[in-house]
């Protein structure tokens, strides 16, 4: 025994770690089998093993039992400590949730306008075109017709949107989880987008305050103003609001504005059928507009009212009969040549009225009945003769001789080609430029009883020459002018100088650019139909210059007078003594030269033919004390015609329209001399008057001082009416061949 130590002395108490390792034993089941380490077999009998005398090992019995019961601990600890850990990191997750959520709709809400700012915005502002008569003519801008009250309408009419649109409007709070669930399970079913969840109320927010794009951030945008839509307004305001801001298609905005574009008749009037149709419109109205698609606009008309039966809005009888019995009246697609005006209107608003902010109406000079009579003119003449002269478009404009149009065609058709070729169209006039030469020739001191050669001629190489190859020697002005003999128009032309025709032509209202050289005569620089006609108008006045207009007055729909048209002051362009001879001269290309098939009973008329190089162009300007109207037919790509002459369709276009025109309109004669240049030495040259054709009597309303000019003395034939001498001269002069 060592020293000092006594049996059964005290232990010093232990902390920590060491504590814990006290009572810690090995037993011979802990050790690694094998080697020096293995156990050695246990000299005690197996009845101590049994009892466990030694304490090292317990009954299995309680040993299994203890595992059981440990186990279960375990097991409800366990789920415990799961239960636990889901509830934390579900609050968790919740919170931070619902952080993301306040974030993202403060987010949505800084991009919106200020809540106090958000007003029901305006109507986008149209223009109203109005004719002569009162009658309105046409629309431009977004076409919308007047706030309607909902119980104004027909029951039936909202109720086929809600149908189709929007079940559950009157019982969801501006968005449906009801719909939006259904539409995703239809959506998932069909593996597409083929239903959507949009409530009234969001696509009302959608058109008043959002753009059509198609983002989450807009999406979420259009959630929370519908939220705030619902809390401002009550649902039949709501509704209200809807029906008269949604858009129908061929710019068609409210149900009002639908009714009048697509069936000419007020949304108060309209049918279930028609009701149904208009609600079917909201899902694509451009694809699905009446006017433009009736097969897919009525199959969804279908659809509509078998939801509308579906909802209980209407019998199923009601749906039936309309089913089977649509009474649509569809208008057609906006193709009238009205358009063309329109457009013109379009282009010179901004310099009348600036910039406009409300909706206006714009009263014009057009009378609806001459513009039908021109526009049904022009597409029947072509439908008539189009193929065999290869002429594939035409034009048309009619003005008073103070130059306000009554009438304006730009083209066959405007849905096809909005191409307006009296206004923005320029082409080569052809011998109807001719008119400026022989004024400025009367202006130097020649008459129309001026004798000139026609002759070959040659101009620095070029040799112009008739059509027919033949010439009539000594002929008068006025005689050159009513045969458009070209040689004689180049001989004038050089003779008072080209510079002179230029500005004579400027004068009278051509504003293009004219080249002064020796084809001028011919019209080779381009022109304007709409600006040459204006220039023809003096003819028809008195002498007196115009500028060709279509507006007269533009008023507010509250009737502020926002323009008016004030009285011009009109400068003497032509001496009234030069207006009375070319009027004379031009009398008589409508009687004996190239516009003879040119007639309107009982009226005097003047006027010009013109055919470009290769028949490109086939033009006819004539006039009378009432109107001035120009025709000209072509092709866009400036391709040749197959001889289409001035003589030949345009006077006939012209002669359709001018006879309605003049109907039941007092006689009027056109400006003459006064005094005349030799009048008594005309007529006693007129009396001497062998040839059938130059013979012809002048009607005394004519008041041209009964002058007829003396035939040519050549014994050749002259050209016919539509042989086209400016045409094959302008071949000769650019080279082409026949």
């Amino acid at each position: 025994m060592a020293w000092g130590k006594k049996k059964g002395g005290r232990k010093e108490p232990l902390f920590g770690l060491p504590a814990a390792l006290a009572d810690l034993r090995l037993t011979p089941a802990d050790r690694i089998p094998g080697g020096e380490n293995k156990p050695k077999k246990s000299t005690k009998s197996p009845a101590k093993r049994k009892t466990g005398e030694s304490g090292d090992e317990p009954p299995r019995e309680r040993k299994a039992q203890a595992g059981r019961s440990g186990t279960k601990r375990r097991s409800k600890s366990r789920i415990g400590a799961s239960l636990g850990r889901m509830v934390y990191w579900g609050a968790v997750l919740g919170l931070w949730g619902a952080i993301a959520v306040i974030g993202v709709v403060i987010y949505v809400g800084a991009h919106l306008p200020p809540i106090q700012s958000l007003e029901i915005p305006k109507r986008p502002p149209t223009i109203q075109i109005v004719g002569i008569d009162g009658s309105i003519l046409a629309q431009r801008g977004e076409m919308a017709g007047a706030n309607i009250a909902l119980k104004d309408l027909p029951p039936y009419l909202p109720k086929a949107f809600i149908a189709i649109e929007d079940r559950r409007f009157y019982s969801h709070f501006g968005i449906d989880p009801v719909g939006i669930l259904r539409a995703l399970v239809t959506n998932v079913m069909h593996r597409g987008v083929s239903q959507g969840g949009s409530t009234l109320t969001q696509q009302l927010a959608k058109n008043l305050f959002l753009t059509q794009e198609r983002t989450v951030q807009r999406k979420l945008q259009e959630v929370e103003l519908a939220i705030w839509l619902e809390r401002k307004h009550s649902k039949d305001e709501i509704l209200e609001l809807y029906l008269n801001r949604v858009y129908f298609g061929s710019g068609a905005y409210g149900v009002e504005a639908a009714a009048q574009r697509y069936f000419g008749k007020s949304a108060k009037n309209v049918t279930v059928a028609e009701a149904a149709m208009l609600a079917g419109l909201v899902k694509s109205p451009s694809r699905l507009a009446p006017n433009r698609n009736p097969e897919g606009a009525e199959a969804r008309a279908r659809i509509v009212l078998a939801a509308m039966a579906d909802a209980k809005f209407i019998t199923d009888a009601q749906a039936q009969a309309s089913i089977g019995h649509p009474s649509y009246n569809v208008k057609p697609v906006g193709a009238g040549t009205i358009n063309y005006v329109a457009d013109w209107i379009g282009e010179v608003l901004d310099d009348l009225v600036g910039q406009i902010d409300e909706s206006i109406k714009v009263e014009t000079t057009i009378d609806p009945k001459l513009q039908s009579v021109a526009e049904a003119a022009i597409i029947d003449e072509l439908a008539a003769k189009s193929v065999k002269f290869n002429v594939s478009q035409g034009a048309l404009v009619a003005m008073t001789p103070d130059g306000a149009v009554r009438a304006m065609v730009g083209g066959r058709n405007y849905s096809e080609s909005q191409y307006n070729r009296a206004v923005t169209a320029k082409r080569q006039p052809g011998s109807s430029f001719k008119p400026f030469v022989y004024l400025t020739a009367l202006e130097q001191g020649l008459t129309p009883d001026t004798m000139r050669q026609d002759a070959p001629i040659e101009v620095k190489g070029w040799r112009p020459e008739n059509y027919t190859h033949e010439y009539f020697g000594a002929v008068t002005l006025t005689q050159a002018l009513a045969m458009s003999l070209n040689t004689v128009a180049i001989r004038l032309g050089l003779e008072v100088g080209p510079k002179n025709v230029v500005r004579t032509a400027h004068r009278l209202g051509i504003s293009s650019k004219l080249e002064p050289n020796a084809s001028i005569a011919l019209g080779t620089s381009e022109v304007s139909m709409v600006e040459l006609v204006g220039a023809y108008a003096p003819f028809a006045n008195g002498g007196l210059a115009v500028t060709p207009h279509v507006v007269t007055r533009i008023r507010t729909l509250s009737g502020k007078l926002l323009y008016m048209r004030q009285p011009e002051e009109r400068n003497q362009v032509v001496d009234p003594r030069y207006v009375g001879m070319m009027n004379a001269m031009m009398r008589e290309t409508l009687i004996s030269g190239t516009a003879k098939k040119a007639e309107i009973p009982g009226w005097p008329a003047a006027g010009k033919t013109g055919t470009s190089q290769d028949y490109r162009d086939a033009w006819f300007i004539g006039y009378t004390a009432n109107l001035v109207t120009g025709v000209w037919l072509g092709n866009d790509d400036n391709s040749p015609t197959k001889k289409a002459t001035g003589g030949g369709l345009p006077v006939e276009v012209w002669s359709r329209f001018m006879k309605t025109a003049h109907e039941g309109v007092p006689v009027a004669a056109l400006p003459s001399t006064q005094g005349g240049w030799g009048l008594s030495n005309l007529a006693q040259a007129a009396s001497q008057v062998s040839s059938p054709t130059l013979a012809a009597p002048v009607p005394a309303s004519a008041n041209n001082g009964g002058y007829r000019p003396p035939p040519p003395t050549r014994t050749n034939a002259r050209p016919e009416a539509a042989a086209g001498l400016d045409g094959w001269l302008m071949d000769r002069l650019f080279g082409g061949n026949r």
